[in-house]
C-alpha cells in the first residue's frame, strides 16, 4: 500500500466509498445528502491542508484522510483530521497506516497538537484506533440536526 498526496484524478475513486459512509449517518456526521460537488469542495483540501489517499498497487483507493488547520489565526498549530476507509479495505491496516500517516505529517508540518472534533462513539475501531495512538476522549454531546439523533460524537484530542 502506498500513501501520496491526492489528485483530482483520484477524486472519481473517492466519492462512492465517501458517499456511501457519509450516506449511512453512522461514523461521519456530514449532512447524509451531501452532493458530490459539496463533498469534493470540503474533503480535497488546499494549503496549508492536504488531502492523501491509501492506494493498492493496482490503484485502488482503499482510503483517504484529510489534513489542516483545526482553526485559522492563533489555533492554526492544532491540526485537524478526518479519515475514511472503504469497506472493502475495512480490517486491512488502512485506518492505522493512514492515521500513523498524518501524524507524522501533522509534526512535519509545525502542528503542535492533533484534536479530532468528532469521533463518533459508535464508531468503536476508530475510538480503539486513536485510543491505542495516544488519544485521549475530552468530551461528548449528541444530537442535532434533523432527522433523529446520531450516536454522540467523542471528540479525542492529544498534544505531543
Amino acid at each position: 500500500m502506498e500513501i501520496r498526496t491526492a489528485t483530482a484524478a483520484d477524486w472519481p475513486l473517492i466519492w462512492p466509498f465517501l458517499h456511501d459512509i457519509v450516506a449511512a449517518g453512522e461514523t461521519y456526521t456530514w449532512p447524509r445528502d451531501v452532493t458530490e460537488e459539496q463533498a469534493r469542495r470540503q474533503w480535497m483540501a488546499t494549503p496549508p491542508g492536504r488531502t492523501l489517499v491509501a492506494v493498492d498497487p493496482d490503484g485502488t483507493v482503499l482510503g483517504t484522510a484529510r489534513l489542516a488547520p483545526n482553526q485559522a489565526g492563533p489555533g492554526d498549530h492544532v491540526a485537524n483530521a478526518g479519515f475514511m476507509v472503504a469497506p472493502a479495505a475495512g480490517g486491512r491496516g488502512v485506518g492505522r497506516a493512514l492515521a500513523e500517516h498524518v501524524l507524522d505529517a501533522a509534526r512535519a508540518d509545525g502542528y503542535r497538537a492533533m484534536q479530532f472534533n468528532a469521533v463518533v462513539a459508535s464508531n468503536t475501531r476508530a475510538v480503539r484506533l486513536w485510543r491505542s495512538l495516544g488519544f485521549d476522549v475530552v468530551g461528548g454531546g449528541g444530537g442535532g440536526g434533523g432527522g433523529p439523533p446520531p450516536p454522540p460524537p467523542t471528540g479525542t484530542s492529544t498534544c505531543w
